[in-house]
């Protein structure tokens, strides 16, 4: 039998690379999309010349190679070019991501944890067991970004890109886990969760849709 497969999501800043944390303490593998999308843009790569041929010189630092920060401004204030970054790396990420868990599962990882803001989007809820969408209370969302060194504006940015999104993925979801109040709870939450989801352990849906009836 393959590893379980559980994907993370949620809003920026709800705690999904927690949540990522404490599986791996619980002997999971994690695959993060972030930094597979990171390693498949890098300097040197295909992807890495397709949006900066696509955005140009504004997203061009100095020595040639992208600057992220001021990408992240340009797709973070407008969700046409947003889309447009997406059509390029979201391709690239879809492979280098299953290799990585394909690894993972060989390398006898009884769960596998792939965390990606864009899981349901970009068609990876459809590789899990499980989606698990990541939430927290919208007052302790914006103070983890601001505490993360995240200018103010460019926080509000990134908040209004995902506005509803917990609420458009909630019934795509298996479970929710809540990261608000204390750690020691949401780690609970967290626990009870792998728990649950071992136990009732189903195939990978053949339609497409992550398994699991949505909580």
């Amino acid at each position: 039998m393959t590893a379980l497969r559980i994907g993370l999501t949620g809003p920026i800043a709800c705690g999904k690379s927690t949540v990522a944390g404490w599986l791996a303490d619980g002997g999971a593998a994690l695959v993060d999309a972030d930094a597979v999308a990171r390693e498949v843009t890098a300097p040197g790569t295909g992807g890495h010349d397709a949006v900066l041929a696509r955005f140009g010189d504004a997203v061009r630092a100095p020595d040639g190679t992208l600057d992220r920060v001021a990408l992240a401004r340009i797709v973070f204030a407008d969700p046409q070019r947003l889309a447009e970054l997406e059509a390029i790396v979201h391709p690239l990420v879809r492979p280098a991501l299953l290799a990585r868990v394909e690894t993972a599962e060989a390398e006898g990882a009884p769960v596998v944890a792939i965390e990606a803001i864009k899981l349901v989007e970009g068609g990876l809820a459809e590789l899990c067991d499980e989606v698990w969408l990541v939430t927290c209370d919208p007052a302790d969302q914006g103070a983890r970004l601001l505490r993360r060194g995240m200018a103010a504006d460019d926080a509000g940015r990134r908040l209004a890109a995902q506005a509803g999104l917990a609420e458009r993925l909630a019934p795509l979801s298996t479970r929710v886990i809540d990261t608000s109040g204390s750690r020691a709870e949401a780690r609970a939450r967290v626990r009870d969760g792998l728990a649950a989801a071992v136990a009732g352990r189903r195939p990978v849906s053949g339609s497409g849709g992550p398994a699991g009836s949505p909580s």
